[in-house]
């Protein structure tokens, strides 16, 4: 069992990044998926499906790479964990690398990009940092 299946997700993406893999597969659950929407959305990864099994399904995310074969992802963080959550207020929401990267935050309004957070003017939990 895993106590933090965010930091996984994450963790996978940046160690398929590393070996340049064209497609990374985890376990999936809605919040995992809302976090590949934005990751599409925001223009870091190519697609995403979720593939159905006898369990609770895989996420199997393609990856996006440059002409030259460099990641468009160069660098992935978590932020809130579980043993120290991270808050931020509708005024405090980062830009991540002066406005390159995209904050994702979690918020009443479900799971969103800090550019959605300062459009809807919500704050919420920083999960991650991609850059």
């Amino acid at each position: 069992m895993l106590t933090d299946p965010i930091a996984d997700m994450l963790t996978r993406i940046r160690n398929a990044v590393l070996i340049k893999a064209e497609k990374v597969d985890m376990p999936a659950s809605k919040m995992k998926v809302e976090i590949a929407k934005i990751l599409k959305e925001e223009g870091f990864i190519k697609s995403y499906k979720i593939v159905r099994d006898k369990k609770q399904g895989i996420l199997r995310m393609a990856l996006k790479y440059t002409p030259e074969s460099a990641s468009v992802i160069t660098g992935i963080k978590r932020i809130s964990k579980p043993g120290r959550r991270v808050y931020v207020g509708k005024a405090e929401i980062p830009k991540v690398m002066a406005g390159v990267g995209t904050a994702i935050i979690t918020t009443s309004k479900g799971i969103l990009s800090d550019k959605e957070c300062r459009h809807n003017s919500v704050g919420g939990e920083v999960l991650c940092y991609v850059w």
